[in-house]
């Protein structure tokens, strides 16, 4: 059962892996022709807009609501029954969906207002251009995540995972080939026709695959079906919850919109950095427990004993790598930025205001991950309810926090405006712990304890600290004028490497067991 999780775990890490990379590629070439310059800002600002849609109906929503419901009727092998509910969610989400995108290219103007009203001019106007372009590129997106829900109730991982790297290739080629001719406004509206080919491009390769797996799929809005009933009883609370989750992200964007310009796209560059290990340790193990622990069978007491196996060893493998990516972050996070993207327009000082706000970041990154793992729990015992009241306690915290810690904190301390956007990121993980904690207390009243032993993360928090010195040393030990990702292949591999070594010096499972898979 282990060895199963784990590979299942490793096919959606692999995945996701492969799309980060590519998405790091993508936003150095980005960053190479735009910087932090206002096009940057006007395409990052206008991208979260559509991106909103994407999310309140993409794969978070999604898996919570369909996942365990589709996955206990193949479970039960009906596949019938399980072929003619993903057909109706998949209607109802394409005249939903495409009703919103209707309504979104029309009230555009209005939207980039409420999301960046800092914006004014050319920046503005280039906006709600960009915007009107992107959003049917967002729709594309929902349908790409339907295809996700089907595949990963399948245990076909991979694909799904890896579909986004034919998005990011596509916006890439576009850059190379219109970047030297166009000026940053017609490269970002070229860019913006490459995200909808792109988005297309990431459904259409799923699709074949999703109709092999689930031959028995029929479009039709079976609304008197019990099982879309449940789906759609359950959607609308996680719905409700990733659209408060949304609005977080708009009220960052918002506040950031406020302070000088380049905090926004400086976000975005930090955004990138801080959804890696999100995406490859907190979101693969996530994933691939939901169908897991919606398929789990028995008395309650039985589900529950498996639930809390599940849940602790999912918790022990992402905090394993969710530590040492905090401490890289935090310790090491220039020589991460200027590899990446210290390039063309962008210099070592965007690189070094880039890192203030990804070490802001990391207050909350644990928290964020294990996090995931907990929703996901209740989302396998059809509770959509619980994390939604927690989403909105953060999101209240997220508002008066940030506000505070980005505009009003650096006025009172004499700090300049532009580290504000570190107070931002800051009093965002702040919120994080705090609804983490909510979840984890509530869930272990019903389930029983579960959680990260004290002596572990003790263990691994001291193994990353150590790593994170002898990189310090090794970073000073270099001549300044050495090239960012020479630097970096230098420094990152002492840390990684000497957090493994410690790790299993102080006789953390996971780090034993990859030294064993190493000897084999």
């Amino acid at each position: 059962m282990a060895a199963k999780s784990r590979s299942a775990s490793f096919l959606v890490a692999a995945g996701i892996l492969l799309s980060r990379i590519a998405g790091l590629v993508r936003q150095r070439v980005f960053a190479h022709y735009f910087g932090q310059s206002a096009a940057a800002d006007a395409f990052n600002a206008a991208f979260r807009i559509p991106n909103f849609l994407q999310n309140l109906f993409g794969e978070g929503v999604l898996s919570a609501s369909f996942i365990p419901v589709y996955s206990r009727l193949l479970a039960g092998d009906d596949e019938k029954e399980a072929g003619r509910v993903a057909g109706a969610i998949a209607s109802i989400i394409l005249l939903v969906v495409s009703s919103i995108v209707l309504v979104g290219v029309l009230l555009t103007p209005w939207l980039v207002s409420a999301i960046a009203p800092g914006f004014v001019g050319e920046r503005r106007e280039l906006t709600i251009v960009l915007t009107r372009i992107l959003f049917p590129g967002a729709g594309l997106l929902v349908l790409s995540a339907w295809c996700l829900g089907i595949l990963n109730s399948h245990r076909k991982f991979f694909l799904s995972y890896t579909a986004p790297v034919l998005w990011n290739v596509v916006m890439i080629g576009a850059m190379f080939w219109w970047g030297r001719h166009s000026t940053q406004s017609q490269l970002a509206v070229s860019l913006a026709w490459a995200s909808v080919a792109g988005s297309a491009a990431q459904f259409l390769i799923q699709l074949p695959v999703v109709l092999r797996c689930a031959p028995a799929i029929r479009l039709g809005a079976s609304w008197k079906n019990p099982a879309v009933q449940i789906v759609t009883r359950n959607f609308v609370p996680v719905f409700i919850g990733r659209g408060v989750v949304q609005l977080s992200a708009f009220i960052d964007a918002l506040i950031a919109s406020l302070l000088p310009i380049g905090t926004v796209s400086a976000l975005a560059y930090a955004q990138v950095l801080y959804t890696l290990p999100v995406s490859l340790f907190g979101m693969s193990v996530s994933a691939a427990e939901l169908p897991e622990m919606s398929s789990a069978r028995g008395t309650e007491e039985e589900v529950f004993a498996y639930l809390r196996k599940r849940l602790d060893k999912g918790l022990t493998r992402i905090a394993f790598f969710i530590v040492p990516s905090a401490m890289a972050f935090l310790a090491l996070g220039d020589v991460l930025v200027a590899a990446l993207f210290q390039t063309g327009k962008f210099t070592s000082g965007d690189a070094n205001y880039v890192w203030a706000i990804l070490a802001g970041s990391t207050v909350g990154l644990l928290a964020a991950t294990l996090g995931r793992l907990y929703a996901s729990t209740y989302y396998a015992l059809q509770d959509t309810k619980t994390p939604l009241k927690f989403a909105i306690i953060r999101v209240v915290l997220v508002t008066v926090l940030g506000y505070w810690a980005a505009v009003i904190l650096p006025g009172w301390m004499g700090w300049s405006a532009v580290w504000g956007g570190a107070g931002l990121t800051a009093s965002a993980g702040v919120a994080g712990w705090v609804e983490f904690f909510l979840l984890r207390r509530k869930l272990n009243q019903k389930i029983g304890p579960t959680g990260l032993p004290a002596g572990l993360t003790s263990r691994l928090w001291t193994s990353a600290l150590l790593a994170a010195g002898l990189g310090w040393l090794v970073k000073l030990s270099l001549p300044i004028e050495l090239h960012p990702i020479v630097r970096a292949a230098v420094i990152l591999p002492v840390f990684g490497a000497s957090y493994f070594a410690l790790a299993a010096i102080f006789k953390v499972e996971e780090a034993l067991a990859l030294f064993r898979r190493l000897r084999r």
